[in-house]
């Protein structure tokens, strides 16, 4: 019994060692960190009235002088996203019809018409318009160009998904009827395509307004260009009330374009 109670007490000298050492060696090694880095509370205390001090004096002391400034990158960022979608609208609805499996007249067209959308889009919008800003310069003309390139590659594809999807049955009955190729076009293809165009134009105009706020960063004007400049100067105020901007432009056009979505689908 008196064995036991030996071995117990070695037992528990040995577990407290350890705990000792447990707890010193951490300290220790935070201990020293603290010193070399010159880590103290009292830092930490005045840093957070230091960041509090930020935010509510600086990043939002805005005023109407300020929304002004906003005013014109947001309608920048508006048009910009609009006339992008329009010309990719366009350009996809042709390219569509040759990525189509079901409307291409050639199968190795249709494969190069592919090839060449999905390069479009695999390409990043900030690379674009750093492509396109040697040319056309910082501002809206090169971000309109960057939304439309990549606005292409996206909407061909998914137009010449929606072709594809069309019901054969009703064309051929048009053919059997004796239709002519304006009239199946008219009365077979179309109808059946425009939902789908028409959902996917909208999902493209919502794409490129979330888009431009990360082009115009990089030179394509608009709200990102103005976030970007107000970083550049300082001007938290400025970059606050853009990005509030932003933020609501962002649930406008998104309730905008579902409830047209709804209406016409």
């Amino acid at each position: 019994m008196e064995q036991y109670f030996k071995e117990f007490e070695v037992l528990c000298r040995k577990k407290t060692s350890q705990r000792i050492l447990a707890i010193l060696i951490p300290g220790t090694i935070t201990l020293w960190s603290a010193t070399t880095t010159g880590f103290s509370l009292t830092s930490i205390a005045s840093g957070l009235y230091e960041i509090y001090r930020f935010i509510v004096y600086e990043m939002f002391s805005v005023n109407p002088k300020i929304l002004m400034q906003v005013v014109e990158p947001t309608l920048s960022t508006i048009i910009m996203s609009y006339i992008a979608v329009i010309a990719s609208i366009a350009v996809s609805f042709v390219l569509a019809f040759f990525a189509a499996a079901s409307t291409s007249p050639h199968p190795w067209l249709q494969i190069v018409t592919r090839g060449f959308a999905t390069g479009l889009r695999t390409i990043p919008d900030m690379v674009w318009v750093m492509l396109v800003v040697p040319a056309y310069g910082i501002g809206v003309t090169a971000g309109t160009i960057a939304l439309f390139i990549s606005g292409t590659g996206l909407l061909t594809r998914s137009f010449a998904e929606v072709l594809e999807a069309i019901d054969m049955d009703k064309l051929n009955a048009l053919k059997a009827a004796g239709a002519n190729w304006i009239q199946i076009m008219g009365r077979g293809v179309l109808p059946q395509f425009l939902p789908g165009l028409t959902s996917w134009s909208l999902f493209g105009f919502d794409t490129n307004i979330r888009s431009s706020a990360i082009i115009g960063m990089v030179g394509g004007g608009g709200l990102g260009f103005a976030i970007q400049s107000g970083l550049k100067l300082y001007r938290f105020d400025v970059v606050t009330m853009a990005i509030l901007e932003m933020v609501g432009l962002f649930i406008v056009i998104d309730y905008i374009t579902d409830r047209i979505r709804r209406c016409i689908i």
